[in-house]
């Protein structure tokens, strides 16, 4: 059986009260009327929602638990922006640094400095007849051996202590230790062990504050846990000469100590053997 929609909207609906009274009402109403009925009334009903949500106070007490999420989520995100931001620049220093770090080790395995290099150019060292920033009774000491001995065997080369403190820690590398300790407090003087050439000079995550210095004959000298660096990467020193503060920076630290490394064409060598006597 098919439902004729036309003359089903001609149809009226009748309406009889059950009311107890001596008369009978009924009511007439076609569909099309009640329609209209039940669409002005939703109208009326949604037009007064709103008007109340919008133009009272009882907007705030409906929708204040999602608009307290809404907000504890934006906060959230802006947090979240920051720390990638954050985490953003941290990977591009790191890369910056291993970069260095791997530059560094290309220079440390030649044999020796070239200045007449092209990455030179702009470095060429001139005397300065003052005592350079830095320079001490131990760097006038030095510099009078430096002059003395300039005319011996090139391939011997010799170190000084970079620092005042006692060995606590022996070269070891079976265990891993490529260096020597020293016990000094946060802030001691650090001295180039030699002169040479600074290619490393920044911090990183497991060592903190590096300066690494390239010296003559396929030398390396490396300073670690430095709290202050008082060179430049490509800044030629002279040996004895103060090139920064020791610290206690990095992950692989204890405590306030200096670090100190000798390599020889890419392999570590005991530091004691090189010190002046």
């Amino acid at each position: 059986m098919k439902i004729n929609f036309k003359e089903l909207l001609k149809t009226s609906i009748y309406i009889t009260p059950n009311i107890f009274s001596n008369e009978t009402v009924r009511y007439k109403f076609r569909i099309t009327e009640l329609l209209l009925y039940l669409l002005a009334y939703t109208f009326l009903i949604v037009f007064f929602t709103v008007i109340i949500l919008y133009l009272t106070p009882l907007k705030n007490s409906l929708f204040y638990y999602e608009n307290s999420q809404m907000k504890t989520q934006a906060k959230k995100t802006i947090e979240l922006e920051k720390k990638v931001i954050i985490l953003t620049k941290e990977l591009e220093s790191i890369a910056s640094t291993n970069k260095k770090l791997k530059y560094a080790y290309l220079l440390a395995t030649s044999d020796s400095i070239d200045t007449t290099d092209a990455i030179y150019d702009s470095l060429k060292y001139e005397p300065n007849k003052n005592l350079p920033y830095g320079g001490s009774l131990l760097f006038i000491i030095n510099s009078f051996i430096n002059k003395i001995t300039f005319f011996q065997d090139a391939e011997k080369s010799i170190f000084i202590k970079p620092s005042s403190g006692i060995i606590i820690n022996d070269f070891n590398p079976e265990e891993g230790h490529f260096g020597i300790d020293f016990a000094v407090s946060s802030g001691t003087s650090i001295y180039a062990s030699s002169g040479g050439l600074v290619i490393f000079a920044d911090f990183t995550l497991d060592d903190g504050n590096k300066i690494i210095i390239q010296h003559e004959n396929g030398y390396i000298t490396i300073y670690k846990h430095c709290s202050t660096i008082l060179k430049k990467e490509r800044d030629f020193v002279n040996q004895g000469e103060l090139i920064g503060l020791s610290g206690n920076t990095g992950k692989n630290t204890t405590g306030p100590h200096l670090h100190f490394e000798i390599w020889k064409l890419g392999k570590p060598v005991n530091p004691k053997e090189f010190f002046i006597k």
